[in-house]
């Protein structure tokens, strides 16, 4: 039996003009990428990375 994937996905997947997408501020190469990562990394992208990302945005 396989552990689900843990992902930032929110179910609002559309590319914005930046070419983040507008539910969980990741790329389309990055949402592609995504179940290569290791736990850890996904982990560290979800605790730091899109975090960032998001407030960056919403300055």
């Amino acid at each position: 039996m396989s552990t689900p994937i843990l992902s930032p996905c929110i179910g609002i997947c559309s590319l914005d003009e930046e070419g983040y997408c507008e539910g969980c501020f990741r790329t389309g190469e990055e949402i592609a990428g995504w179940a290569a990562m290791s736990e850890a990394e996904r982990c560290r992208w979800m605790d730091e990375v899109l975090p960032e990302r998001e407030a960056r945005r919403g300055a």
